[in-house]
């Protein structure tokens, strides 16, 4: 896995924080440990902080979610969404995601959204359990 480089989609890291033994789970982990390099926008970020606090599971404070996000912060390329707007993407709040993706010049898109999912023939998007199929431990 070393030298690749990923955007993880909101919904891998809220699924591998709160399952860690779970394929997101692994990803994170393999991010953690520097075997993957992951880029991230303010966009995914800030939707991450906005969505953790919804799962039953997660047992943080406001605080600790903020402490969490800062620190996927410092161990990600933060990038800047790129302007252009893909139309077939069925979900415009997923623009922002794609638009991630592409002013990152990362391998992949991981995600288990299906609307983004939707244009793998166009784009190197796959889900947690293929990326790590290839490029798993």
């Amino acid at each position: 896995m070393a030298g690749l480089r990923v955007v993880l989609d909101t919904n891998v890291l809220v699924s591998g924080h709160a399952y860690p033994a779970s394929l997101p789970g692994r990803i994170i982990h393999a991010w953690r440990q520097g075997a993957v390099d992951v880029v991230l926008s303010h966009f995914i970020l800030d939707e991450f902080a906005r969505v953790l606090p919804r799962l039953s599971r997660v047992n943080l404070t406001a605080g600790e979610i903020r402490d969490l996000t800062d620190t996927f912060m410092f161990m990600a390329d933060i990038v800047e969404p790129d302007s252009a707007l893909e139309p077939r993407l069925r979900d415009a709040a997923d623009q922002p995601v794609l638009a991630t993706w592409r002013a990152s010049g990362a391998d992949y898109l991981v995600t288990g959204d299906s609307d983004v999912l939707a244009l793998a023939d166009e784009y190197p998007v796959v889900t947690p359990a293929i990326f790590w199929s290839r490029h798993g431990a």
